[in-house]
C-alpha cells in the first residue's frame, strides 16, 4: 500500500515556484543569480493598503473568526469593483473571498467537476490549471496556440477538441505565461461558441489592469451576457496591487456555485485572514493610481526585454501585450552546442542558462510543449538588463 495517495502523488510541484526557490537558494549560497521565474511585482504594497492592515491588526474584531465567504463589506466592494472595471453587474452574494487566486481556481473546479468531466485548457497555460483540474477529478484537455498566431487559440481549435464530456473552457486574457491579450471580437466569438455548446467558462482576470499599447482587457462575461448562468470569474489583489504575499483572491459566479464553493471552503480553510481582507478592502475600494505607476515601469521593462532577447540569434520573442511575462520561442537554439552541452529540450536549455549564466528562467514544459521559455519582467531594471546581457553572451556561443 502506497504511503502517498495516487491523487496527491500525481501532482507536480509548481514549476514557477520551484525555479524561484532554486534561484533564491543559489543566491543565498553566494552566487549572483538573477531570477526571472516568479510572477511577482518588485514594488512594495501601496502604503495606504499597508496602513489599513496595521489598523485592522489593532482592532479586536479582526482577531476572531469571520464568515467563510468573506467579510460582507469586502464582498460588497468586490461586487462594486467588478462593475467599475468590467461593466459586469453582480450581487455580493455571488462573491467568495479565497486564500489567494490559487484557492479560487481549485474551489471552482472542485465545485463544477465530476469525475471524467473534461476541461479545455488553451496552451501555453499557467502551470497550476491542469493540476487543479486533476485534483478535482476532471480531465484537462489542452490545445496549443503558438507564436505564429500570437499564442491565442481559435474557435476552430477549441471545437476540434470538444467532446460530449466537455464541461468547462478555461479562458485567460491577459495571459500568463505569454502576455497575449485577446481582442473584444475574439473574446466574444469564444464566448458565443461556449454558449452554443452549453459549456461553462472559467475566466481568470487577475491581470485585467496590466495591458499595454493599444491592447485592452475585455471580460467575456460582459461581452457575452448569455453566459451569465455558466461563467465563473477568478481574480485577486496580488498582481494589480503588488500583494502576492497577502493571499487574497476571489471567485464570482452564479449563487448556487458560490454557495457550494463556500461550503467547501468552510471545511478546508474557513475565512481568509481578516487583516489581509481589510487590506484587500482598502485596495479594491481605492483608486488605481498605484497600478498606473507600476505599469509605466512594466511597459519600459517589457520593451527592453523584448529588444534584448530578440538580439539573440535562434530566439524569437513576440511582444507581449499584457501581464508581465515574455514568452520566447527557443526552438532555434535546441540541438546546438553551448559550452560543451547540447540541449534538446527547453528544460535542458534552462538548466544550462542557470548554471552557465546564473539566470533563472522557466522552461516551456511547465506551460505546455517544450521549445519555449518564460521570463517575468516584474523585476528591477538593472537586474533585467544584466540578466538579458548574460543570456546574450551565453546563447551567442550556440553552434
Amino acid at each position: 500500500m502506497s504511503r502517498i495517495s495516487r491523487r496527491i502523488g500525481a501532482i507536480s510541484e509548481s514549476a514557477t515556484l520551484a525555479v524561484d526557490a532554486k534561484a533564491k537558494a543559489l543566491k543565498a549560497a553566494g552566487r549572483p543569480v538573477i531570477g526571472f521565474g516568479a510572477g511577482e511585482p518588485d514594488f512594495p504594497t501601496p502604503e495606504y493598503i499597508v496602513q489599513a492592515a496595521v489598523e485592522a491588526a489593532r482592532d479586536p474584531k479582526n482577531h476572531r473568526y469571520s464568515p467563510a465567504a468573506g467579510l460582507p463589506e469586502l464582498r460588497e466592494a468586490i461586487a462594486a469593483k467588478t462593475m467599475r472595471d468590467s461593466g459586469y453587474a453582480i450581487e455580493a452574494s455571488q462573491v467568495l473571498v479565497t486564500n489567494g487566486g490559487k484557492q479560487a481556481v481549485y474551489n471552482t473546479f472542485a465545485t463544477l467537476l465530476d469525475p471524467g468531466d473534461e476541461v479545455i485548457i488553451p496552451a501555453p497555460y499557467w502551470t497550476t490549471y491542469p493540476e487543479a483540474v486533476q485534483l478535482a477529478g476532471g480531465a484537462p484537455v489542452t490545445i496549443f496556440a503558438g507564436p505564429e498566431q500570437g499564442y491565442k487559440v481559435t474557435v476552430e481549435q477549441l471545437d476540434s477538441v470538444r467532446t460530449e464530456r466537455t464541461k468547462v473552457l478555461l479562458f485567460v486574457s491577459p495571459s500568463n505565461p505569454t502576455g497575449a491579450v485577446y481582442t473584444p471580437d475574439e473574446v466574444a466569438a469564444i464566448g458565443r461558441w461556449a454558449v452554443e455548446h452549453g459549456i461553462w467558462v472559467v475566466t481568470d482576470e487577475i491581470y485585467e489592469h496590466l495591458t499595454y499599447g493599444e491592447a485592452k482587457f475585455s471580460s467575456i462575461a460582459t461581452l457575452v451576457p448569455e453566459l451569465e448562468d455558466r461563467v465563473v470569474i477568478l481574480n485577486g489583489v496580488a498582481k494589480t496591487y503588488a500583494m502576492t504575499g497577502w493571499r487574497v483572491g476571489w471567485m464570482v459566479g452564479p449563487q448556487d456555485v458560490i454557495k457550494a464553493a463556500t461550503n467547501l471552503q468552510s471545511h478546508a480553510t474557513s475565512n481568509v485572514a481578516n487583516v489581509s481582507q481589510r487590506a484587500a478592502l482598502a485596495a479594491v475600494a481605492g483608486p488605481l493610481d498605484a497600478v498606473e505607476e507600476m505599469k509605466v515601469a512594466f511597459n519600459r521593462r517589457r520593451l527592453a526585454i523584448v529588444e534584448g532577447l530578440n538580439a539573440i540569434e535562434g530566439l524569437h520573442c513576440p511582444t507581449p501585450e499584457g501581464a508581465f511575462y515574455a514568452y520566447s520561442d527557443v526552438r532555434g537554439l535546441l540541438g546546438k552546442e553551448i559550452r560543451g552541452v547540447v540541449s534538446n529540450t527547453s528544460a535542458e536549455l534552462a538548466a544550462v542558462i542557470l548554471e552557465q549564466a546564473e539566470v533563472a528562467v522557466v522552461p516551456g514544459e511547465a506551460f505546455g510543449p517544450s521549445g519555449y521559455i518564460r521570463m517575468s519582467y516584474a523585476l528591477g531594471d538593472a537586474d533585467l538588463a544584466e540578466g538579458v546581457a548574460r543570456m546574450q553572451r551565453l546563447l551567442g556561443e550556440a553552434r
